[in-house]
């Protein structure tokens, strides 16, 4: 990952939990969601984890609490720090370490059962290149037979949706030739969460790239006090990243049994890939 998207998670660590109405409880939902997957894609015998995009540790505290051991690491040394924090007010030992998913192998020697890289971290991966370096590195910190599992925004959907322009990308899915009466969504509607610390608001503005297949992500928060709000604003690039390029990565670097569990069934709240190594 490059400096400006080490910047974005830097910022972020200290307000993350401003995305949800309770971040403690998605916690434990996104891990009991995720746990569900594994017992069923890896079996009970499945006990180690690699979260290789920890963030401050919303799925890895979560696989914690269910009895995983979870080593957790991420390319933001301040979400690392905090999440450490976080762990121990859950009661969960963890192990922690500082990498980027392209270059595991330069900071972890250990293999592992399970490999998660949830919160649609992989669309951070603008080219083709880091992708493939990503799943690579992945696969390598895996024991045979091991899974891995990932989760992105649905940009399938999104794009499909929106009627993307089809003339700027011929490989975009469900387009039929039909020029685009309006562009994909620039933004999501804002969330309102009041508690004892006050009122919060939480929404993002994105500006997609000409030719639809990355955008910039403003990440914006207003936080009451004392009837003043005060706004804070994050800003990285995220590339839309299509199920078929992800399963096309996934397969190059050795993974097999390639599995799509989306969000109706699998109670999780991206689409969530499954890969065997």
């Amino acid at each position: 990952m490059n400096e400006p998207v080490r910047e974005f998670y830097d910022g972020l660590a200290d307000q993350y939990h401003f995305l949800f109405a309770d971040w403690r409880e998605e916690v434990a939902k996104q891990g009991e969601a995720l746990a569900a997957i594994i017992r069923r894609e890896a079996g009970p015998a499945a006990a180690s984890v690699l979260d290789c995009a920890y963030g401050i540790g919303t799925q890895a505290i979560g696989l914690a609490l269910r009895g995983y051991r979870v080593h957790a690491s991420d390319f933001s040394e301040a979400a690392v720090a905090r999440a450490r924090g976080e762990a121990a007010s859950f009661g969960v030992e963890l192990s922690f370490g500082v990498a980027d998913f392209r270059a595991l192998d330069a900071a972890i020697a250990a293999k592992f059962d399970i490999a998660i890289c949830c919160d649609n971290a992989l669309s951070h991966c603008l080219d083709d290149p880091d992708l493939s370096a990503a799943a690579t590195q992945v696969r390598a910190r895996l024991n045979a037979g091991g899974l891995f599992v990932a989760s992105i925004r649905d940009y399938d959907l999104l794009l499909e949706q929106s009627g993307a322009e089809p003339g700027r990308d011929p490989g975009l899915p469900g387009l039929h030739g039909q020029r685009a009466a309006h562009g994909p969504p620039r933004g999501t509607m804002p969330q309102v969460f009041d508690d004892a610390d006050g009122r919060r608001i939480a929404f993002q503005v994105w500006d997609w790239a000409p030719d639809r297949r990355s955008y910039a992500v403003h990440q914006y928060f207003l936080q009451e006090f004392r009837g003043q709000y005060d706004t804070t604003h994050h800003l990285s690039r995220f590339r839309a990243l299509l199920r078929r390029e992800l399963e096309q990565a996934l397969r190059a670097a050795g993974f097999a049994d390639v599995r799509w569990h989306m969000p109706p069934g699998s109670g999780y709240y991206q689409p969530v890939v499954t890969a065997r190594a």
